[in-house]
């Protein structure tokens, strides 16, 4: 399932592949536990289809950068951090944040009056 959502979202499906992600990946925390490398690569997955699609709500970014958030905490324990994919789990919270940030910015600014 994680390479399929993943093939979604390179297709830009990321709609599709957040949907299929959120059944999915509670089953593989059940089943692997919440630290197996592919439970968390799954989570990683689902996080990033919902924030970088375009069409992505606030609520949408924030339970992205909450799902990296945990997700970068429990690699950096399990796996260490210089480990690749708690870089890449870090490096995408990061982004995360930033876009979170510049929506809710866009969403205090007020329009400029012509």
């Amino acid at each position: 399932m994680n390479n399929y959502a993943d093939s979604l979202g390179n297709q830009q499906r990321y709609a599709e592949a957040a949907s299929l992600l959120r059944k999915t990946a509670p089953v593989a925390r059940r089943v692997l536990g919440e630290s197996h490398e592919l439970a968390l690569k799954m989570r990683w997955t689902c996080a990033r289809a919902l924030y970088f699609n375009p069409d992505a709500t606030l609520d949408d970014l924030r339970e992205a950068e909450s799902m990296l958030k945990e997700v970068a905490r429990i690699a950096r324990r399990v796996l260490g951090g210089a480990h690749p994919l708690t870089l890449a789990f870090e490096q995408d919270l990061q982004n995360a944040r930033a876009d979170l940030r510049a929506a809710l910015d866009a969403r205090e600014t007020p329009p400029r009056s012509a």
